[in-house]
C-alpha cells in the first residue's frame, strides 16, 4: 500500500456544493444567502452572544450564580434514608415532622441510591423506577 493509492470508500464522500454556478444550479446568482443585509455581504457577522442590541443573555444574569425557586419545594430521598427511618408507613406529612425534608416542601422523590432491607409503604410520593422495584422486591409498596 502506498499513501498515494489510498482513496475513501465508493459513496461515502459527495462533492460539495458549487454555490454561484449559474440559476440551473440551485445555488445561483445569491448563492443561498438571500437578498441584501448582513448575513449577505462577505465579511458579514456579529460576535458570538449577540442580541440584536438587546443587553445579551451573559450580561442579564447575575455573576455569581443562579439557584432554582423550584429547590424550596422539592427534595430527594435515597433507599438508604427510608432504611434508617423508623416508621413503616411514610408519607409527606411524616417526612416533615421528623425533619427528613424541610418545611414548605410539596414534592419528594425516592431515588435508587443505596440498599432497603426492610418492608415500607410510600404515600404520596414520586419514585423512580428503580427505587420501587427495590422497595417492592423488600416487601414494601408505594400508592
Amino acid at each position: 500500500m502506498k499513501l498515494n493509492t489510498i482513496k475513501p470508500a465508493e459513496g461515502s464522500t459527495k462533492a460539495g456544493k458549487r454555490v454561484g454556478r449559474g440559476i440551473g444550479s440551485g445555488l445561483g446568482k445569491t448563492c443561498g444567502r438571500g437578498h441584501k443585509g448582513q448575513k449577505s455581504r462577505s465579511g458579514g457577522f456579529h460576535k458570538v452572544g449577540f442580541e440584536g442590541g438587546q443587553l445579551p443573555i451573559h450580561k442579564r444574569l447575575p455573576k455569581y450564580g443562579f439557584t432554582s425557586q423550584m429547590s424550596d419545594t422539592r427534595a430527594e430521598l435515597c433507599l438508604y434514608h427510608l432504611n434508617a427511618m423508623d416508621a413503616t408507613d411514610i408519607d409527606l406529612a411524616y417526612l416533615i415532622d421528623k425533619n427528613h425534608v424541610k418545611r414548605g416542601v410539596t414534592k419528594v422523590k425516592v431515588i435508587n441510591t443505596g440498599n432497603i432491607e426492610k418492608a415500607v409503604n410510600l404515600k404520596g410520593l414520586h419514585v423512580t423506577k428503580g427505587a420501587q422495584e427495590a422497595i417492592e422486591k423488600a416487601g414494601g409498596k408505594v400508592e
